[in-house]
């Protein structure tokens, strides 16, 4: 059966003959050539090619089937994209430069053809020749549309090469004009903050972050990272107050946020706020590290059993499978206190199955592609999003 590519082709190959049609029926009143006999029989040579599921062959064929004019330059460029789509821009590169030598083209075709080319590099990895072209056609084009786009390819050139700054420069003029463009952006600012941070310019990073803020509300990292400079200076409660933003900003970040809020609550000496402050979190979503944090304060003031006791009652509203399996870890503690030996072993076989079915668990999944990790990453690695790994909720998550 014929994969997509293939088909692709093969209707490039319909193209070709219908173009082929054309000229020769504009011709038919004149004797026959000889070239237009020899396109003929490369055409269905080609076709035959494809039959037989044989496309490079076909391609090749095609290729030297068409002379570069106006009529066929759309059919070389397709043919590229079809090389650059099976993984082959190096064939794609040959094809787009060949048709740049040809004096023929008019200067919007050499700008779509130079676009291509410049795909093609990125798709090699040969940044630097993508660069100069994209930066090239941004400085003469004639088209706006094709101004846009080589801005856009260049921003996601200069991202891939983690040159924050310059992907943000670059994308000023566009990010008023096309909102998407915040989160990514505010995301760079980040990045630079982060930079900044590591070379202790402090100063530098927060006016970042605040103004990813500007960008995106709705940035939780940028919060974070403003409330780990504060706790960084020691001022715990305005760290507190940041991160008591996160849930406004997405809900399905509190889990992220937890360990920060922890450890602001613990060196301001305030155990007390934070066990409110989770209840207050609780009531908002029972997610089972809020179940869990909410345990270990009631485990450590009031003993295992009272905390059994309220993890059991939390649990029962918010069924999951970690909170069972620290459950259970209570239940042998309990089991354990009491002196009671050897340990329940139905406990044992409920503890073994919680473990089997918790390892190798991803704790976050990106809502836009699927991709899941155990660690929290700020852009996908696979659909390439900002923003959009978050914690897995659920029965087998949070």
């Amino acid at each position: 059966m014929f994969d997509v590519v293939l088909l692709s082709v093969l209707l490039a190959a319909i193209a070709i003959g219908f173009g082929l049609g054309v000229r020769y029926t504009s011709r038919r009143l004149r004797p026959p050539s000889s070239r237009t006999i020899g396109l003929s029989k490369e055409y269905f040579v080609g076709l035959n090619y494809l039959l037989n599921e044989q496309p490079d062959e076909a391609i090749n064929t095609f290729i030297n089937a068409l002379d570069v004019n106006s009529d066929t330059v759309e059919t070389h460029i397709a043919l590229g994209k079809l090389f650059r789509a099976r993984g082959e821009a190096d064939k794609a590169v040959r094809i787009h430069q060949n048709l740049l030598a040809r004096p023929a083209l008019s200067t919007i075709t050499n700008e779509h053809v130079q676009l291509e080319l410049a795909r093609d590099f990125m798709a090699l990895g040969v940044h630097d020749r993508a660069q100069r072209l994209l930066r090239a056609l941004l400085d003469k084009s004639l088209s706006d549309l094709y101004r846009q786009e080589a801005k856009r390819l260049l921003i996601d050139l200069l991202e891939r090469e983690k040159e924050w700054q310059e992907a943000f420069d670059v994308a000023q003029s566009l990010i008023k004009q096309q909102p998407g463009m915040r989160r990514p952006a505010a995301h760079w600012l980040c990045e630079l903050a982060q930079e900044e941070i590591q070379q202790a310019s402090r100063a530098l990073a927060r006016k970042h972050l605040k103004k990813a803020l500007q960008l995106d509300e709705r940035c939780v990292r940028a919060t974070l990272l403003l409330a780990e400079l504060e706790m960084d200076n020691g001022h715990y409660t305005r760290a507190i107050e940041r991160l008591s933003h996160i849930p406004q900003q997405d809900i399905a970040h509190i889990p992220t946020m937890l360990p920060a809020l922890q450890h602001a609550y613990e060196r301001n000496n305030d155990i007390q706020g934070f066990e409110t402050h989770l209840y207050r979190l609780l009531w908002q979503a029972p997610y089972t590290s809020i179940i869990i944090a909410l345990g270990e304060l009631v485990h450590q003031r009031d003993g295992v059993d009272s905390a059994i006791e309220r993890t059991g009652e939390w649990l029962r509203e918010a069924p999951s499978l970690g909170g069972l399996d620290y459950l259970i870890d209570l239940y042998h503690e309990s089991q354990r206190l009491s002196g009671k030996t050897p340990p329940d072993t139905r406990l044992l076989l409920l503890k073994h199955h919680t473990d089997a079915l918790l390892e190798g668990k991803p704790r976050h999944r990106c809502r836009r592609c699927g991709f899941a990790s155990d660690n929290l990453a700020w852009q996908c690695p696979s659909c390439r999003r900002w923003g959009t790994i978050k914690p897995i909720t659920g029965v087998d998550g949070e």
